[in-house]
Parts: structure tokens; C-alpha cells; sequence
């Protein structure tokens, strides 16, 4: 959480900075003290603090400060240990899953909800309006994509995993206001995205952007009210073997939206998806003629 901040500072506006820089030099003082100390300290205004707040994805001072707490106070066993040549099976297996797990619940103290609710409107508003729903990615995002693609279609709406640079702008080049698109890098640094995502801000639509903190698509992310940053932060060994951990944590980005989605569009949905799964299992079990 705190790491996140840390990177996320550049994207804000002067008086929000001094804000951050309090609570990165006392984590632990900032979740105890009332709003006009922390304002006094900071040298600003109330408000500017909460402003702070949600700047960085939270809903208000409160819930920031219950997830800081669980943060600093409860903790999170955490220790990225990276795969050795000289590694048996045995190690890898034990490196592998621990860095998977640590990191899903690590992330479930960093999730901001405030960003999720967002999103997830954007999502929801574009579903029911028979909008456009586009997932873009290339290389190991462009995977995530389309998972995000194969999940989202069966809630009924327009959904589509471009994973094709030329494709991605001619997509983005016809969205309109009321469209979403959802980038997702793990680098946040990729120029084709970057491009892509100012097309699509230029056109009116929604951009979620699941990615690293402090990379220039999350910058674009905290650029105004119709982006939404998703913030994603692991470290990794890209020179040793492929970003996985960071993979998973996108797919269960892509699993918070969905099930969110599903849960808002309500009871309008549950007819269609028990007949795609009465479907699903007459084919499946057929006998072959």
C-alpha cells in the first residue's frame, strides 16, 4: 500500500503531495491521528486530506485509514524470493506458490475499494446500455484479456479482447461516450497502450487501467473523472522467468469486476447463465451419433 502511494505521488497536485509525504514519514501516527492534526502537520486543509484520500483510491479518510491500519499494524508475511539456477523442483514449487500467495494477500490490503466502485459503474452503466466493453492488451496482458473477454460476454454484454496493436486503434478510434475500454499492462509503459489510451480518452469513454503504479498508463489512470486506476504492484525477476505472479493478480482483478458486474445486473442475468450451463452440459455429455 504504502509502496504504491510512495509511486503515486508525482500524478498529484502540490498540497495532496504534502499529505502523502506525512503519511510515508509516519504510516503508523497518520492511522491514529484526527484529520485536523494530520491537516495541521501537512500544512493544509482538512478537505485537501480527505482529497488525498481518494485521490489514491479510497473512500474517504475512514477507509483509508482502516486499510493503512491493516497495513502497518496486522501485516502481511511478505517475502518475494526469486527462482536460483541452481533451484530443485522442490524450491521452485515452494517459491512459486509462496510468492502467489503472499502477493494475493498482500493485495488484499492495497485494493482500493473507491476505484472498484467506479469501475465497476462504468462497467455496469455500459452493460445495460448495450455499450461497448473493450479489453486491451499485448503479450501476457493480452492473455488476461481475453479471459476478461470470455467472462464478461456470458453476463449478455458487448464485450472484446484486442490484442492486435493496428486493431487496438482502429477499435479505440470508433468508441464513443458511454463505451468502456480496460487497458491492462503489466509494465504500464507499453507505447502502443499509452496510444490507445489517449485515443480512447479523446473519444469520451471510460478507460479502467489495470497496471503498476507510478508507470505512465497509471498517470493516465488519475487523469480525470472518466479514468479509473486499478493499481497492480509486484516484484518480479522479468530476467529469470515470466511475469506470473503479476498475471494472476490481473486475472483476479478481472474476477473482482466480473462477479461485481454480475452481482449489480442482478436477477435480469440469472435466467441466461442457467441456460448457457443447461446447454453447456447437454452438449457435453451428448452420446456422438
Amino acid at each position: 500500500m504504502l509502496d504504491r502511494i510512495r509511486a503515486s505521488l508525482p500524478a498529484l497536485p502540490p498540497a495532496e503531495q504534502r499529505v502523502g509525504k506525512l503519511l510515508l514519514s509516519d504510516s503508523r501516527s497518520f492511522a491514529t491521528l484526527p484529520v485536523s492534526e494530520l491537516a495541521k502537520r501537512a500544512h493544509v486543509s482538512k478537505p485537501t486530506v480527505v482529497r488525498f484520500c481518494r485521490s489514491v483510491g479510497y473512500d474517504g479518510l475512514a477507509d483509508f485509514k482502516r486499510k493503512l491500519a491493516g497495513s502497518v499494524n496486522e501485516g502481511v508475511p511478505f517475502v518475494h524470493r526469486a527462482v536460483d539456477e541452481d533451484d530443485k523442483v522442490d524450491d521452485v514449487i515452494v517459491k512459486v506458490i509462496d510468492n502467489a500467495v503472499s502477493a494475493l494477500l498482500k493485495y488484499r490490503n492495497d485494493a482500493a475499494g473507491l476505484a472498484f466502485d467506479r469501475a465497476v459503474s462504468a462497467l455496469v452503466a455500459a452493460g445495460k446500455g448495450g455499450r461497448r466493453i473493450e479489453f486491451y492488451g499485448v503479450g501476457n496482458s493480452g492473455i488476461v484479456a481475453q479471459d476478461a473477454q470470455h467472462k464478461f460476454f456470458r453476463l449478455g454484454v458487448n464485450a472484446a479482447a484486442i490484442s492486435d496493436s493496428h486493431v487496438q486503434v482502429m477499435s479505440a478510434t470508433m468508441l464513443q461516450p458511454g463505451d468502456c475500454a480496460v487497458i491492462i499492462s503489466n509494465s504500464g509503459r507499453s507505447r502502443d497502450l499509452i496510444d490507445v489510451a489517449e485515443i480512447a480518452r479523446k473519444k469520451g469513454a471510460t478507460t479502467i487501467f489495470i497496471t503498476t503504479s507510478g508507470s505512465p498508463l497509471a498517470a493516465m489512470g488519475q487523469s480525470g473523472s472518466q479514468q479509473v486506476l486499478l493499481p497492480v504492484d509486484h516484484p518480479e525477476d522479468f530476467d529469470r522467468y515470466s511475469p506470473m505472479v503479476s498475471r494472476l493478480l490481473h486475472l483476479l482483478v478481472i474476477d473482482i469486476l466480473t462477479t461485481s458486474v454480475a452481482l449489480k445486473l442482478g436477477k435480469e442475468l440469472r435466467p441466461m447463465l442457467q441456460d448457457i450451463k443447461r446447454n453447456l452440459r447437454s452438449k457435453r455429455y451428448a452420446v456422438p451419433t
